[in-house]
């Protein structure tokens, strides 16, 4: 099994909304912000060759957006989807499967592209997988992620036949298999990796960075903010007393931790880049 970091850019979201009920009084000490109120932040996809499979976790947002649409999330950084994936040694038509966790449009913008002026995949290649509820409230969203489900960057996947559904515990190969979360978002996939003997989980937007591992530090993205800390709970006690290692999509600096069980809670016990452990 090889694993390799795809680092897809950045962009910025407003802090607030990131920490949800946490005062900035506290959680601009541990991740700034700048003048706008806005924190930058990763959009990390993860690619798993394992065995004939070439599998692509997420795919940031994108590029064929309107510039009316980027001028609100401030996307820079040299770093692409393609670029990437290039550096890590392999070509887009390599890509047997994209697992996208959900829907929301910094996850799957990548998923499809523009040719020939025509909506396409991306991977033509690969086999699409999402989480079938999860496609249907995509499809027909609430007014709370309406702004957040562009349809460009789905509905093609299905149209060309290379879409399938995972649910909870399916697996992928022998290595790697998903869970599910409702609390950010109906039927998010959570994506866990056997490595070595080390289980690495995908967190997605679970826990889009450490910051966020206390407790109430849930995102006001969320659309069931007390799903959430009923997910968040069980999951890192499962991580801290199992030694799993957390991969972050969001954290701008942070790839990879550990956690541990203290008098507070569960809490960070070491931060690290991925390929600390390959």
């Amino acid at each position: 099994m090889k694993l390799s970091v795809i680092e897809t850019g950045k962009f910025k979201l407003d802090g607030g909304a990131m920490f949800g009920l946490v005062p900035k009084v506290l959680w601009n000490k541990v991740y700034e912000a700048d003048e706008n109120n806005l924190c930058t932040w990763a959009m990390r996809c993860l690619l798993v060759e394992d065995g004939d499979k070439l599998i692509l976790i997420d795919t940031g947002m994108g590029n064929k957006q309107a510039d009316k649409f980027y001028k609100h999330f401030y996307p820079h950084g040299e770093d692409t989807l393609l670029g990437s994936i290039k550096n890590a040694g392999y070509s887009p038509d390599e890509i047997t499967d994209v697992v996208l966790t959900h829907l929301h449009f910094d996850h799957c913008g990548g998923a499809v592209t523009i040719k020939s002026n025509k909506l396409v995949p991306q991977f033509k290649n690969a086999v699409y997988y999402s989480h079938k509820e999860h496609w249907q409230s995509a499809c027909e969203p609430n007014h709370r992620e309406k702004a957040s489900f562009l349809k460009e960057n789905f509905l093609p996947l299905e149209a060309t036949g290379q879409l399938q559904f995972l649910e909870k515990g399916d697996k992928l190969t022998d290595n790697i298999w998903v869970n599910t979360a409702d609390g950010h978002t109906e039927k998010m996939l959570i994506p866990y990796i056997n490595y070595k003997g080390k289980t690495i989980v995908y967190a997605a937007d679970l826990l889009p960075s450490p910051v966020h591992m206390p407790m109430p530090w849930v995102m006001a993205y969320d659309i069931n903010p007390l799903q959430t800390l009923k997910e968040k709970e069980p999951f890192l006690l499962e991580v801290a007393s199992k030694n799993q290692i957390i991969f972050f999509e969001h954290d701008s600096k942070v790839e990879c931790c550990t956690a541990k069980i203290t008098e507070k809670g569960v809490r960070v016990n070491e931060c690290f880049d991925l390929k600390e452990i390959l």
